[in-house]
């Protein structure tokens, strides 16, 4: 018996933000009656919007609580990392922060829902912090990271920091005493 099958081109969607190199890359899945089956990342596709993106690691952070905050996280240099962020379960409000100085959106933030139902991701770049809450319970969240975590190099900024601006959808209930703890912006 020989068996037939279609082949379907699977494509990832990359949307500009208003800051510069955050990109919203949108899964398009194929469906069938099996189901789905979606890109979630690829280099060539990065490589052709002009992102040079390599993923390094992948990891895997759960929530069990709505309101739980990460955040505001970034590496800097030599370990300054591109990060492709994705909500496989739950729903997130996703946050990057440009902290570059020469950027024109230096202390801009840019938001988006990313959720297991709209597949969406927020590409991250080098020189931008990233947050997140949780916007219901049992929340999984997949970081793609183009280098090795490097903790002497692990940075961070206050979440509510009013030099930011950022809106945020709710006040957390649960966060990391670290992140708590990082200081407003100087300068």
């Amino acid at each position: 018996m020989i068996l037939a099958y279609r082949t379907t081109v699977l494509l990832m969607q990359i949307i500009p933000t208003p800051l510069p190199g955050v990109m919203v890359v949108r899964a398009e899945p194929a469906c069938d009656e099996r189901g789905s089956f979606a890109r979630l990342s690829c280099t060539t596709t990065l490589a052709q919007h002009g992102i040079d993106f390599v993923p390094r690691q992948t990891s895997l952070s759960r929530s069990s609580r709505r309101g739980t905050l990460r955040g505001m996280h970034f590496q800097i240099p030599p370990s300054a990392e591109i990060k492709l962020v994705q909500c496989i379960a739950g729903a997130i409000f996703d946050v990057a922060l440009d902290l570059r100085p020469e950027s024109p959106t230096f202390r801009r933030a840019f938001h988006a829902e990313l959720s297991a139902d709209n597949g969406l991701g927020l590409l991250i770049p080098r020189g931008c912090a990233h947050g997140m809450l949780t916007l219901s319970d049992d929340v999984a969240v997949l970081y793609h990271i183009d280098c090795d975590y490097d903790p002497d190099s692990s940075r961070g900024v206050r979440w509510n920091d009013p030099a930011f601006g950022i809106e945020w959808p709710g006040a957390p209930v649960s966060m990391s005493e670290r992140d708590a703890s990082w200081p407003d912006c100087t300068g």
